[in-house]
């Protein structure tokens, strides 16, 4: 039997080929044709993580204290605060149709901290010329609910029918003022457009938020236009009728008021609310307040609440939320050309 014998260079050159072999083995040769040294499978990288929040989180509402805007807001910070972990404080910035609210928070830093309950007001403030950019320097969170508009006069008033009124004021142009929310908002809108649909002609009187019924009440104006939230107190007082609201169908908290399409006039109108962030907000963070603010519209209590105010609870997602706005931005943009209330 022959006995293999390894010399110095036998045992060298044997481990030069091992050598050679792990080499070749660790360039990936069972991989992809053409692949370069080193560059093994990547894993696929795991979904970004975010430390949010981590402080306060500061809402900024358009209107007053008080307002159908601003209590369902302080409802909205207050479920989604427990889900957050942070408290979400509640701001009024009022002025300008919301232009006020929307020119601080697009100053702030995008990083979530700095959030706005906003509104149809984004497209009406900006086609209105009190603000020079649009809807586009914000990012949409979720939207959370709608609320038709209302006509209301005095308990006392002539009119019990929304087509009384209507007639009165075509046979009357300019006699009966209205009161709105304030130059080019929702409100004031909805009123033009009602002009529009019925011949009507109407005085309109833009007010502070809460002063509209005020003089109402004070025999100042004869009708004021204003989300049924803003109003139903007095309607609960017995000191003021709604006529009618613009909204699909009839509000559950106001079941005896017509809607305008019941009436014969075709204006359908809903002002929608939401959360949005300044442009540049990471989505990361984005999310996480998507997650946070879809729990407030699935909330029993939200739902409650919102019944109560007169709102309907109506969820849209971040991109769903930033299509939609885009799509009412070109819808109202048409309809304040048409009624000389664009800026040119």
């Amino acid at each position: 039997m022959k006995i293999l014998r390894w010399n110095k260079k036998g045992i060298l050159g044997g481990l030069l080929i091992l050598v050679l072999i792990l080499t070749l083995a660790g360039c990936g040769g069972t991989g992809n044709p053409g692949q370069k040294a080193g560059e093994g499978t990547k894993k696929p990288e795991e979904p970004a993580k975010v430390d949010f929040p981590t402080k306060p989180i500061e809402m900024t509402v358009l209107f007053g204290a008080g307002s159908g805007a601003d209590l369902l807001a302080r409802k909205v910070a207050d479920i989604a605060s427990k889900d957050l972990g942070q408290p979400v404080t509640v701001v009024n910035r009022t002025g300008a149709g919301g232009a006020v609210g929307y020119n601080y928070v697009k100053g702030q830093e995008a990083n979530g901290y700095s959030i706005v309950w906003n509104s149809n007001s984004i497209n009406t403030a900006y086609h209105a010329g009190n603000m020079n950019f649009d809807y586009t320097a914000f990012r949409g969170v979720v939207e959370l609910t709608t609320e038709p508009v209302s006509i209301a006069v005095k308990a006392d008033a002539p009119w019990k029918d929304i087509n009384e009124f209507i007639d009165y004021a075509k046979k009357n142009p300019g006699k009966v003022r209205i009161g709105n929310s304030g130059k080019g908002s929702f409100t004031h809108l909805a009123a033009v457009a009602l002009e529009n649909k019925t011949g009507a002609k109407f005085t309109h009187v833009p007010f502070g938020q809460g002063l509209a019924v005020a003089s109402l009440l004070g025999n100042k104006i004869e009708a004021t236009v204003q989300l049924p939230a803003e109003i139903v107190a007095q309607v609960k007082a017995k000191e003021v009728r709604i006529l009618a609201i613009t909204g699909e169908n009839r509000l559950a908290s106001l079941p005896d008021v017509p809607t305008f399409k019941e009436k014969g006039v075709d204006l359908t109108l809903s002002l929608w609310r939401g959360i949005a962030v300044p442009k540049g907000t990471p989505e990361v963070v984005i999310k996480r307040l998507e997650q946070a603010f879809k729990k407030v519209a699935d909330s029993p209590d939200f739902k409650a609440f919102a019944k109560e105010m007169g709102a309907s609870v109506e969820f849209r997602g971040a991109k769903d939320f930033d299509q939609f706005i885009a799509q009412q931005d070109k819808e109202l943009s048409v309809l304040m050309e048409q009624i000389g209330m664009k800026k040119q």
